[in-house]
């Protein structure tokens, strides 16, 4: 039943990733009265409002099979309606819970084919800099070091372009897991204490236990 289930889901991402392919993000617009309106179906966002709703409560309750099946339906659902931020998020979740399928190569594919470029295609520069996050810590869990290490320095120049430390210092920690797999401890070392020095000064304490956590590996590793 669950390979069934997951063979589901991977048609739908297929299916998903077909609708993209040719999509415009350039909304169709009709004047009225010297005002510009937006020409979108509601109840396809609104359907696809529902399903996310649906994603979420089943991945909350541990049934994942069933979270990326109803995210893939929302992914459809804000495709059609024309919605690409929300369209871009169901993506980014539905590649999220693949991952924790451990399904790397599909969680990969979904970021990597259809959400980085839908995001690319609308501008977000926000929602590039969290697909290359998110691409950076799957090829890292798939042990695909040389792609991990690429896309969390992407990640850290869009943060660096747009200010945002916080992702700064996750590209930061995530280049350090790449070194420290690869057995490059003195040169993880030395990110991990940038890390740190970074995050004092922008007196930011949520990474303590990352990079503790870090630090650890490394002396385990060493030993």
């Amino acid at each position: 039943m669950k390979t069934c289930l997951v063979s589901f889901c991977l048609l739908l991402t297929v299916q998903v990733i077909a609708q993209t392919s040719s999509f415009s993000p350039s909304p169709d617009l009709t004047t009225s009265g010297g005002a510009i309106t937006i020409a979108v179906s509601a109840a396809d966002e609104n359907e696809g409002n529902a399903y996310f709703s649906e994603a979420e409560r089943n991945e909350r309750n541990g049934d994942l099979n069933d979270a990326l099946r109803y995210f893939g339906k929302a992914a459809f659902e804000y495709n059609n309606s024309r919605n690409f931020t929300r369209y871009g998020t169901a993506l980014m979740r539905m590649s999220n819970v693949h991952y924790l399928l451990a399904n790397y190569t599909e969680a990969e594919q979904v970021v990597l084919n259809v959400a980085l470029k839908n995001y690319a295609r609308i501008g977000s520069k926000t929602g590039q800099m969290a697909s290359y996050s998110q691409l950076g810590k799957v090829c890292l869990s798939a042990n695909k070091l040389t792609e991990s290490l690429w896309f969390y320095t992407q990640q850290g120049i869009l943060a660096q372009q747009m200010g945002n430390n916080t992702s700064y210092l996750e590209s930061i920690l995530g280049i350090a897991y790449v070194k420290i797999k690869k057995g490059e401890y003195m040169m993880a070392s030395r990110d991990l204490n940038r890390a740190e020095m970074l995050a004092r000064s922008y007196n930011n304490s949520q990474f303590k236990v990352r990079i503790k956590d870090a630090r650890a590996q490394i002396a385990k590793k060493k030993a």
